[in-house]
């Protein structure tokens, strides 16, 4: 099996949804601790922790404060992401196999919440993963996490004999992640564009490669490495001369 990692996004919706089937995050408990310790900070401390504008520092500050209320919004996690990432996801057509397939497939690594499963149910919140928090376990949220998120990891690949991480995630993001100790080999497709008379990795076009191969792996239920050299949406193309065994490259030239 393919288990792909994603990153999050700081776009964030949280309309109603007729999706009722739901999950909980397992990281619940730590997530809840780092919401204590961001409630400490008021939003000058937000603004400069986060290097947010006074009105998104006031936002944060106001999601943070009123944190695991009952009152608080909630939506699955891979519903409410809505950055460039999740753009290309026709989340709208999929069916209760295609969630149930990305139940399994996905995984998006969170600085709040660590790891979350596309089901889990999530409040509203910014936290990067890169963000020099500190608290008892260390000077930033790395630190923080330390194996945890390997190790949740570990037990999904546990229930897959042969799985493989397909790592669609940002650096910032799988650096949460103990590759030395991660129970499978991983994977990481680049995209290339076509630009000024070469093929380079641009990021905006990227990050939406990503999230597209993400829903290509769902919805074809793709089982293994071989599997992806199909993906073909968003016109990119795989390119077998460019690839490695780590990396297999996708290319594109747009007209």
């Amino acid at each position: 099996m393919i288990l792909v990692l994603l990153s999050p996004s700081k776009a964030m919706n949280f309309d109603p949804t007729t999706l009722d089937v739901t999950s909980n995050p397992t990281l619940a408990e730590p997530a809840m601790e780092l919401a204590e310790v961001m409630k400490t900070y008021d939003t000058d401390g937000i603004a400069k922790l986060m290097k947010l504008s006074d009105k998104l520092a006031e936002l944060n500050f106001d999601r943070f404060q009123s944190f695991g209320d009952a009152q608080q919004p909630s939506k699955q996690a891979l519903l409410a992401f809505t950055g460039d990432t999740y753009k290309d996801m026709p989340l709208e057509d999929y069916s209760e196999d295609d969630f149930a397939s990305a139940q399994d497939r996905v995984r998006i690594l969170s600085g709040l919440y660590g790891v979350l499963r596309p089901l889990d149910l999530i409040h509203p919140y910014r936290l990067e993963m890169g963000t020099k928090l500190e608290t008892e376990r260390g000077k930033n949220l790395y630190e923080y996490w330390g194996d945890r998120v390997t190790e949740e990891i570990n037990a999904d690949l546990a229930e897959h004999d042969g799985a493989t991480i397909l790592n669609c995630a940002s650096n910032e993001y799988f650096k949460v992640v103990n590759e030395k100790k991660l129970d499978a080999k991983v994977i990481t497709p680049v995209f290339k564009d076509y630009s000024k008379g070469k093929y380079k990795v641009i990021s905006f076009y990227a990050k939406r490669a990503r999230g597209m191969m993400a829903d290509f792996v769902v919805r074809n239920r793709i089982q293994d490495v071989d599997g992806l050299r199909d993906f073909t949406a968003g016109g990119y193309a795989y390119d077998e001369d460019a690839s490695t065994p780590e990396a297999p490259v996708f290319l594109r030239k747009q007209d």
